[in-house]
């Protein structure tokens, strides 16, 4: 449990790096790996040795592996932990004890938690932000600390670029939540900490995810400025997938604002740009035809387009249905485009799935939209 005191150093170590047991097995292998050490660490060793009963006599190659990935001896990572240095009485020793944390930051560490990030997302876009937002936000702090305690030259940049993405996807979830305040507030940390791993796309696409915040707060003109700023600053540095999206949030932007040629241009753009191959770029962006169309057909729908119901159909039918939310935003697309073609039954079919849908993972901006949509339909 968290709140008993741990009972050796490497528990109380393992529990300052904020990682369960099993991702400190795997941060054991891949250092292991990345390092050419032969020791391994099985889950079940691990829990053994936390305890302080190991299973017999410690391999001389575990042991060496624990005592580089922690820098301390095996018998000292076996003993109960200081009781001064757990209760934070001495100062300097608790900053030496953070900063040696840090300082065993190295790449597979880095790897290790965009994985976990990757995994956030991946439930994020399943089951809803409600089930996933407090898993994140431990992940912050834990980012957080490592990079404000890192001193390792190449080690705290790319630390902060990690931390942007975690508070965009954070700001999205607290968009999602309906709470724009903390949203804004997250876009910022996002933007803060963009700026610290001296990227230009962090940077750009930490200002144009805060411009969502905008749009939902009915902000279109600011929105539009902002994007456009992200997009200039963009345009030289960043990889084309990004480059991409940001020319599609801008048609977003620009078709909440009411502005359907210089929207549809922006789509235009977004589609010239797309490249074949959309996966293993940082920032991360969920970008590809489906998505693109998904979100062209969003625009065609305000507009009231006759393609509209043609191009959502279609990204609907090729949607990945993993993304949950997104086929909940389609549905509400659908059933707006519908009902301004007249056919009422059928946008009332799929404004009804969409809200079932908004419910089960909990998406407080779709439940509003569906609600403002089936009064119009109703």
């Amino acid at each position: 449990m968290a709140d008993r005191p741990p009972r050796t150093l490497l528990e109380h170590h393992i529990r300052q790096l904020c990682m369960t047991h099993e991702e400190f097995v795997q941060h054991a292998q891949d250092f292991a790996q990345d390092n050419r050490e032969p020791g391994t660490l099985s889950l079940r060793h691990l829990q053994r040795l936390l305890s302080g009963q190991p299973l017999g006599a410690l391999r001389p190659a575990t042991a060496r592996l624990l005592e580089r990935l922690l820098g301390e001896p095996i018998t000292t990572l076996l003993a109960p932990p200081k009781t001064v240095a757990d209760n934070g009485e001495n100062p300097a020793s608790e900053l030496r004890q953070l900063l040696n944390i840090a300082r065993r930051v190295d790449r597979s560490v880095i790897t290790l938690l965009h994985q976990q990030l990757d995994d956030i997302r991946q439930l994020d876009r399943q089951l809803g932000a409600i089930v996933v937002r407090d898993e994140l936000n431990t992940k912050i702090r834990q980012v957080e600390r490592l990079a404000a305690y890192s001193l390792a030259p190449g080690t705290r940049e790319p630390l902060a670029a990690l931390l942007s993405e975690m508070h965009t996807l954070a700001g999205w979830q607290a968009l999602d939540l309906g709470d724009l305040p903390h949203s804004w507030q997250h876009y910022e940390h996002s933007r803060a900490a963009a700026a610290q791993s001296n990227s230009i796309p962090h940077e750009s696409h930490a200002a144009a995810e805060q411009a969502f915040v905008l749009i939902d707060a009915g902000a279109t003109r600011d929105a539009i400025d902002l994007l456009d700023g992200a997009r200039r600053r963009a345009d030289t540095a960043a990889p084309r997938i990004l480059r991409a999206w940001l020319a599609a949030a801008h048609g977003e932007a620009l078709a909440a604002h009411g502005d359907p040629t210089a929207s549809l241009h922006a789509f235009d753009r977004a589609a010239d740009l797309l490249p074949a191959d959309t996966t293993d770029d940082r920032p991360y962006v969920a970008l590809d035809p489906v998505h693109l169309a998904r979100w062209r057909g969003h625009a065609l729908a305000r507009f009231g387009h006759p393609d509209a119901i043609t191009v959502l159909t279609d990204a609907l039918n090729r949607l990945d249905p993993s993304f949950v939310r997104a086929e909940t935003a389609l549905h509400v697309d659908l059933a707006t485009a519908l009902a301004t073609n007249g056919d009422q039954d059928e946008a009332r079919s799929h404004a009804d799935h969409a809200a079932q849908l908004a419910t089960q993972v909990g998406s407080a901006r779709q439940r509003r939209r569906v609600t403002n949509l089936l009064a119009a339909v109703r």
